[in-house]
């Protein structure tokens, strides 16, 4: 079995839920995805991205089979992210760890 790389970014904004929503609705013309009450995941080509609100944060969490890949799902999650929150401008950093 072929080890994953993972990434988690912690977002804080009032918005979570709307940003999470709007992430998973953008990508659901062309991907997999799935969101509801306080959780989202949108499967990627490069990997998987999983997502979940408490309260005011939404956490977002990568998975992808190496690091080129892994980077690559962090760069258009944040980017799209930081579209869709432009007057929030959210800061958004992420912390690798092994899945």
């Amino acid at each position: 079995m072929e080890a994953k790389l993972a990434s988690a970014a912690h977002v804080a904004t009032p918005l979570a839920q709307r940003y999470m929503t709007q992430l998973c609705k953008h990508f659901e013309h062309r991907l997999p995805a799935r969101y509801g009450e306080g959780e989202g995941r949108i499967e990627f080509p490069s990997g998987l991205c999983r997502m979940e609100v408490q309260g005011d944060l939404l956490i977002l969490h990568a998975e992808a089979a190496n690091a080129e890949s892994l980077a690559q799902l962090e760069n258009v999650v944040a980017r799209h992210l930081e579209r869709f929150a432009f007057r929030d401008k959210p800061e958004i950093a992420w912390t690798r760890s092994a899945a």
